[in-house]
This record gives C-alpha cells, sequence and structure tokens, in this order.
C-alpha cells in the first residue's frame, strides 16, 4: 500500500474540519459497546470472526503471503474457505482467475473473485476489494501485513455476512486481489479482462490498511473526482470511535492517495471508486505489521462505517 510525507499529512489533516457536514457519533439500541467512549454500535457481522480472520491469516503459517509463493497459495486457499463457509458464489470457475505478468522475473498469480446477486440492478455491479498479497519473507523475517491487508481482506468476509442478512439491490463482487504490492497487477488483470464489462461496473469501494489510526481517522478518497459520491461521506454520521474523512485527493500537492492501491485500476478505467484506508504508521511494510499492533474496536467500528457507507451508495442510481 501507500507511502506518504508524515509532515504533510499533520499538515493537511488539520484543515479537514470543514469537508464533513457532521462530527455525529451514530448511536444504534443493540449489540455491543465500545469501551472506548461508551458508545453502543450495531455491528452487522461477528466482530470475534473479523479479529479471528485477521490473527490467522497474518500468521507466519502464510509466510507473508508473496505472490507467487507458498504462503501465497495458502492465503488463496483460505479466503475461498472463507467465501464457500459464507455462501459466496464464484464470480468465475473456482473463484480464481489466473494471471501472469512479468517484472524482473515472472510471476504467476491469482485474483479470487465472488459475486453476491442484486435484488433490482442486476445488471449493474459494485466492486468490493482488497488485496491478500503481502511482502512475504525479506531477510528472515515474515512480513506478516497484518494491516496491509489481512484487515481489508476479513472485511470482505464481514460483508459477506451483511449480504446474508440483507442482500444488495446491485450485484457485488467480492474480490481479493493478488499483487498489489507488486503494482497493483492483480487490480489492472481484472478491469482489463472484462470478466466483468467496465460499463456494468459503477462502482469500486476498495479496503487497504483499515485497522489501525493513532488518531482514529478513516479517509474517503474519491469523491472529489466523482462529486456523485461527496454527500453521502460528507454528511456521514461517524459510528464509535472511528472518523471518516475525505481527504488525500490530489487537491493539494503531495497529499495524494488516487493512485495508491488497486482503486487506481478502476479510475484509470473511469469507473469511480472510494478507497478507505488509514494513514502510514510505524509498522508499515515491516515485519511488526502484526495482528497484535492493531487497534480492534477501531477496526471493528471501521469495517461497520464501510458497510454503512456501502448501503447508502447501493441505494444510488448509477
Amino acid at each position: 500500500m501507500k507511502s506518504i510525507y508524515l509532515l504533510l499529512l499533520v499538515l493537511i489533516v488539520s484543515c479537514k474540519s470543514d469537508n464533513k457536514a457532521t462530527r455525529d457519533i451514530a448511536v444504534t439500541d443493540v449489540s455491543k459497546t465500545s469501551n472506548a467512549n461508551q458508545v453502543t454500535v450495531d455491528y452487522q457481522f461477528d466482530t470475534t470472526a473479523l479479529l479471528d480472520n485477521v490473527k490467522e491469516l497474518s500468521s507466519d503459517t502464510y509466510q507473508g503471503r508473496r505472490t507467487g509463493t507458498k504462503g501465497g497459495e495458502l492465503a488463496r486457499a483460505f479466503v475461498i474457505k472463507q467465501f464457500i463457509a459464507r455462501g459466496v458464489t464464484p464470480l468465475v470457475p473456482d473463484y480464481t482467475q489466473p494471471f501472469t505478468f512479468k517484472i524482473t522475473k515472472s510471476y504467476d498469480a491469482v485474483n479470487i473473485l465472488g459475486l453476491i446477486k442484486g435484488t433490482e440492478s442486476t445488471d449493474k455491479y459494485i466492486v468490493l476489494s482488497a488485496h491478500y498479497d503481502h511482502e512475504g519473507v525479506k531477510n528472515g523475517k515474515i512480513y506478516n501485513g497484518a494491516d496491509d491487508d489481512a484487515s481489508g481482506i476479513s472485511a470482505l468476509f464481514a460483508f459477506a455476512e451483511f449480504f446474508a442478512k440483507y442482500p444488495p439491490k446491485h450485484n457485488v463482487i467480492l474480490a481479493a486481489f493478488d499483487a498489489e504490492e507488486l503494482g497493483l497487477k492483480g487490480a489492472y488483470h481484472f478491469v482489463e479482462d472484462n470478466t466483468i464489462q467496465k460499463r456494468n461496473i459503477v462502482l469500486n469501494l476498495n479496503m487497504d490498511m483499515i485497522s489501525r489510526s493513532e488518531d482514529k481517522q478513516l479517509f474517503a478518497v474519491g469523491s472529489h473526482h466523482y462529486p456523485i459520491l461527496k454527500p453521502i461521506i460528507a454528511n456521514f454520521k461517524d459510528i464509535g470511535t472511528t472518523d471518516l474523512i475525505i481527504g488525500h485527493e490530489g487537491v493539494t500537492k503531495g497529499d495524494d492517495w488516487t493512485y495508491s492501491s488497486d482503486h487506481a485500476a478502476f479510475h484509470k478505467a473511469k469507473i469511480p471508486f472510494i478507497y478507505f484506508g488509514v494513514a502510514d504508521h510505524k509498522d508499515y511494510h515491516k515485519p511488526t505489521d502484526d495482528f497484535e499492533n492493531i487497534d480492534q474496536q477501531f477496526y471493528k467500528d471501521a469495517v461497520q462505517t464501510i458497510i454503512t457507507v456501502f448501503t447508502q451508495f447501493d441505494n444510488l442510481d448509477f
């Protein structure tokens, strides 16, 4: 995932208060309580499973999930197993979209693609994406990538649980992309392969690093490029500990995450996107990006935030 200039981040974040019409916390009447602020949040997914899946996928078993390795293969099997367990339909045979590419050497990579059928706009698709690859093993140290991006992958499973109870209006593709760390290769292959015609994809919501933030800030990137999406983000009532903020959209030089992750492939194809992510932290792309270092409360609230934002986008007539 992306890197940024920390000084610029501080300056930009300090100017973001006008980008949200509200800063209210969404209080609902059921379920589980955030110990941080004693606000009750209705989680529409299994929070225990959410955390367990991040812990599993970022364990040493998967050896950093590098594209083309045994660890990457094990991660792929794990993702498919979770899709099957949640009743996700394969978009492609066996959920797998294999492809090859070459940088300094050739790589065999595989996207994992599931489908949730919509109830109304059945000719249109929203793609929910995250990447399951990471940095692998370097100098004998395993880069487990808990935040980057086991957090996004586990959120896909949470979405599948949500859809089992609340089917979407649009068709939804759950896309676990490979080779993001090697140049967003999986996302570009998916968009260019035309498994689904580009004209039928109305939105991409990409999740890459969503499980920790010292400032409790979850950035939503993209509405500057696609103004139809902005009112939903700007007027969103924050959930629990998570502060949803518009930013990093290229309005200010050095502050642009438009091409920082898999959403770039959709943007280049003129498909609207919103990217959800946090600022880089001290464990970014280091062997210390482990499950123990995520913020469990923030992460649960962030996933519920993204699900709630999705439901509002799903009501739009694209």
